[in-house]
């Protein structure tokens, strides 16, 4: 992995003012076959290139620049966007119309969709805030919903200059202008890569053979091709693919899980990961999105007290745990028992798995605690922990028995189970005997304290050990803590 780069990540693309009606319905129009919807609440969020710059501005100071009209949604899609933290907006002048998607939803699922506005339109004067934000960013993300910003010449030409010497991801649209040569990645979903190669008088049908078409075609650096609950496939255009699986998830509504994928792929790029690894965190962050309600979820929350959907289960800095209290509710309206577990999780081996396998049996949900870098470091002592906390939550996420991983900065996680309030909190088998730190806390709410049997001879210290000592043999795994 190469060093991360400072600065802020621009985002440049459309955006489009997103509209939620969620109600009941329970019966029909007098005069016709259609349900009458009874409107429970409305929610607003930033779409395209917004939802994007939302995603991102979680992880690291974001800057958006985009078209935006001068009209009633457009000024109400400003206010929105300035409530963000970490996020600054650069408008463009755009003679055009904002466009509007209202979905009506009844039960989660989306019933109807009226779209309005999105007249085309030209932008107008791009001044030297634009300039100075491509050309000191860290990485860029080129949001594309086909409404004319990836078409304007002196966009592409910034761009172009910006794929020379940083991390340029793009997005692309069937109706948007096609990514700039150099990007660093560009991530179309499977039906998007099926209409370029399309134009592109291509006849490949496959994820991998598009992939690696398309690479050659835009001059890219890599293609991921996105394809829903079956991961991604990713080619740097040299006749391999890497396939990323997606691990299953619950959840129904997809809206914005493009979004979510090029946002967690451009943070990754910009922190120095390279593109498989990149692509491997945007698998996992978008499924977390989908898990955790998609874009309908945004909208739910007061956009001042929650700045990131991506990075849904992160609270290093104590936000965003939204989606885990949502999971809570969901488990506990069925009636079912909340679980939680911690730890450092530093070079995940079958003690660990051992351990949340039992405790995920213990109930109907496992959220995992896990120590961020800071935490882990003062836990453990320096040179640890050995692998970074994206790696290690990505690791924990892909088990089957983990739900959800929340990761906290402090000493211990006392404040983070104060909010998550677990009926189970479950601690291995070197606990056995002794009181558990956290058991004044659990018996806050009624909640208990579980050891579970330890699986013995296994511990990260001795595999550092180990590695440290250039030994093979099989007793130096039994000692340690």
């Amino acid at each position: 992995m190469s060093p991360g780069r400072t600065g802020p990540v621009v985002v440049v693309g459309d955006v489009l003012l997103d509209l939620d009606v969620e109600g009941s319905a329970d019966r029909l129009c007098p005069d016709s076959t259609a349900p009458v919807v009874d409107v429970d609440e409305e929610y607003a969020r930033p779409g395209g290139a917004g939802l994007t710059a939302t995603l991102l501005a979680g992880r690291r100071e974001v800057v958006l620049v985009a078209p935006l009209a001068d009209d009633r949604d457009g000024r109400h899609l400003a206010r929105l966007l300035a409530r963000r933290d970490n996020l600054r907006l650069i408008p463009l002048p755009w003679s055009g119309s904002t466009p509007v998607k209202q979905r009506i939803r009844v039960g989660g699922h989306t019933v109807a969709r009226l779209d309005r506005g999105g007249s085309t339109g030209t932008i107008g004067d791009i001044d030297t805030r634009v300039r100075d934000a491509i050309a000191t960013a860290a990485g860029v993300v080129v949001s594309d919903y086909g409404r004319g910003a990836t078409r304007d010449a002196r966009l592409r030409a910034l761009l172009e200059d910006s794929a020379r010497r940083a991390v340029l991801v793009w997005d692309p649209h069937p109706r948007g202008g096609e990514p700039v040569p150099g990007v660093t990645l560009a991530t179309p979903n499977r039906s998007e890569a099926l209409a370029a190669t399309r134009t592109c008088h291509l006849t490949e049908t496959t994820a991998s053979q598009m992939a690696a078409a398309l690479t050659r075609r835009w001059r890219a650096e890599a293609v991921a091709v996105t394809d829903g609950d079956r991961g991604a496939v990713l080619s740097f255009g040299d006749g391999t693919a890497l396939l990323v699986p997606a691990q299953a998830v619950p959840g129904t509504d997809v809206c914005g899980a493009g979004d979510a994928f090029a946002a967690a792929a451009a943070h990754a790029l910009a922190e120095g990961a390279p593109a498989s690894d990149a692509v491997r965190e945007a698998v996992v962050a978008s499924g977390r999105f989908v898990a955790a309600g998609g874009a309908a979820a945004i909208g739910r929350h007061d956009p001042r007290s929650r700045s990131s959907a991506q990075e849904v289960l992160h609270v290093a800095d104590g936000r965003d745990l939204d989606p885990v209290a949502d999971l809570v509710a969901s488990v506990r309206a069925r009636g079912g028992t909340v679980v939680a577990a911690g730890g450092c999780f530093d070079l995940l081996h079958a003690g660990h798995v051992a351990t949340l396998s039992a405790a995920r049996r213990l109930g109907d949900c496992l959220i995992v605690c896990m120590n961020s870098d800071g935490s882990a470091r003062r836990l453990k002592g320096p040179g640890r922990p050995v692998v970074r906390a994206a790696d290690r939550r990505a690791v924990l996420a892909s088990l089957e028995c983990v739900d959800a991983v929340v990761i906290f900065d402090e000493d211990d996680p006392v404040a983070v189970l104060r909010r998550i309030r677990p009926d189970i909190w479950v601690k291995g088998g070197d606990y056995a005997g002794r009181r558990l730190p956290e058991a004044g806390v659990l018996a806050e709410w009624g909640g208990e304290t579980v050891v579970v049997p330890r699986l013995e001879g296994r511990s990260t210290t001795s595999l550092v050990r180990a590695v440290q000592d250039g030994t093979d043999e099989p007793d130096i795994l039994t000692k340690g803590a």
